[in-house]
C-alpha cells in the first residue's frame, strides 16, 4: 500500500481507525490485575522477535494492526493497576480524551491565529496555577519535560544576572556558580554543560539524614565560592528529590538567597502538585518566595506525558529572554492583539499543544483534596 496523501477517508481508513480503538481499549485502557504489565524480552530477544525493519512499499492494513498488536504486546502497560515506576503511573481516562483530542487537532501553539481555543486555554490555566503560588506570579510557560525547564530556568537566572548575554553570550562573563542539593536532579548538570557554565560550576550542597538541603552548608559553599573570586548567581532548590522525595527548606534558602542576591529556582517537578491539595498544601510552604519553579502534572497528577510547566515570578523575563520577533509568525498588523501570540516567549517555535489534557482532567475532577 502506497497511501501518501495524509488526509483521512471515510470508506478507506474509516474501519480501520475503528480497529486501531478497539485495539486499544481492549489491550490497554482496560487493562485487569489479570494482565501482564510487561512481557518482558532482552533486547536482543525482542529484535528477533518484533519486525523493526523498513521498507520501500508501505504495508496493508492488516499487516499495520498486527504491528499495532505486537507493539501492545512488548510494551509497558503503565496504565496497569500494578505498574509504578520513574514516580508516574495510571492511565487516567480524562486525560487520555484530552490527548486524543489533541493529536487529533494536531495543532502547533505559538499564535492566536492557528491555536485560537489552546492559546486561551494556556493563558488561563497558567494564570490559575501562578494565583496558586502567589500573588505576585504572572507567567510561564509549557515545557517539553521537567529538565528542559529546569534548563530554561537556568538560562534566565543568568540573563537576569548579566542581560548582554542574550546579545553578547559568554565571553566576558566571570566564573559563575550555581548550588544545588547534592541529590537534586541530574539534568541540573546537563543543562550546566550545555549553557556553557560547565558541570564543576554545580556546587554540590551537603543534605541531612532525610535528603534535605542543609542551609548551612549553602551558606559556607556560597561563602567559600565568593572568597575564591567566583560569582554565585542561583540556587536549586528541590520539592520532592527524585530518589528520597525530600523537601528542602525552602524559607530558609530563600533567606540566604535574598542575602546574597541570587535567583531561586525550585524544582518541584514531583512534589509540585501538591499545589492542588488543601490537605498537604503546606509541604510547599515558601515556593512564593522563588523567582522560578517547575511542576510537572504529568507526575503526581497523573496528567499524561508530557505536561510540564515553568512558572516565573517576572512578568516580563520570558520575553526580555527569548523574543526573537520573527515577522513571518508575529506579525506587526494582525487583525487581533498580538500580545495573544504567546510563541515568541518560548525557546520552541513548533510545539505540541499540552494544556489540554490537563484542563481537561480539571474540569472533571474539580475537587481538591
Amino acid at each position: 500500500m502506497n497511501d501518501f496523501c495524509p488526509i483521512p477517508e471515510v470508506d478507506k481508513h474509516g474501519e480501520f481507525l475503528q480497529k486501531v480503538v478497539e485495539l486499544l481499549f481492549k489491550n490497554i485502557v482496560f487493562t485487569t490485575r489479570q494482565d501482564k504489565v510487561v512481557l518482558w524480552q532482552s533486547p536482543e530477544q525482542l529484535e528477533e522477535q518484533f519486525d523493526f525493519g523498513l521498507k520501500q512499499n508501505g504495508d496493508g492494513q492488516e499487516k499495520l494492526l498486527s504491528l499495532l498488536r505486537s507493539t501492545i504486546k512488548f510494551s509497558v502497560k503503565t496504565g496497569h493497576p500494578y505498574f509504578i515506576n520513574q514516580l508516574f503511573s495510571g492511565l487516567d481516562p480524562y486525560g487520555l480524551a484530552g490527548q486524543w483530542l489533541t493529536d487529533t487537532l494536531n495543532a502547533s501553539v505559538y499564535t492566536y491565529e492557528v491555536a485560537p481555543v489552546f492559546t486561551l486555554m494556556e493563558k488561563h490555566v497558567m494564570r490559575e496555577v501562578c494565583s496558586m503560588v502567589g500573588p505576585d506570579w504572572g507567567d510561564g510557560l509549557f515545557c517539553p519535560g521537567g529538565s528542559f525547564g529546569n534548563g530554561t530556568a537556568m538560562n534566565l537566572a543568568r540573563y537576569h544576572k548579566f542581560p548582554d548575554t542574550k546579545a553578547k553570550g559568554t565571553y566576558h562573563l566571570p566564573k559563575l556558580v550555581l548550588f544545588a542539593s547534592e541529590e537534586c536532579h541530574y539534568s541540573i548538570h546537563k543543562f550546566a554543560a550545555f549553557l556553557g557554565i560547565g558541570e564543576q560550576n554545580v556546587i554540590s550542597v551537603k543534605t541531612d539524614k532525610v535528603g534535605q538541603i542543609i542551609p548551612e552548608s549553602l551558606e559556607d559553599k556560597i561563602q567559600e565560592k565568593l572568597n575564591d573570586g567566583s560569582v554565585p548567581f542561583m540556587v536549586v532548590a528541590t520539592l520532592g528529590t527524585t530518589v528520597r522525595g525530600a523537601f528542602d527548606p525552602i524559607d530558609d534558602i530563600a533567606d540566604i538567597c535574598k542575602k546574597y542576591d541570587l535567583w531561586l529556582h525550585i524544582d518541584a517537578a514531583w512534589g509540585g502538585g501538591l499545589i492542588f491539595s488543601q490537605k498537604h498544601r503546606s509541604r510547599l510552604n515558601g515556593i512564593e518566595r522563588a523567582n522560578s519553579i517547575i511542576i510537572n502534572p504529568h507526575k503526581l497528577l497523573a496528567v499524561p506525558q508530557q505536561c510540564s510547566m515553568l512558572l516565573v515570578r517576572d512578568k516580563e523575563i520570558l520575553h526580555k529572554c527569548y523574543s526573537r520577533g520573527a515577522e513571518y509568525l508575529f506579525q506587526k498588523d494582525k487583525h487581533y492583539d498580538r500580545s495573544y501570540d504567546m510563541g515568541d516567549k518560548y525557546l520552541q517555535c513548533g510545539r505540541k499543544c499540552d494544556v489540554f489534557k490537563f484542563w481537561f482532567m480539571w474540569r472533571a475532577k474539580v475537587c481538591r483534596t
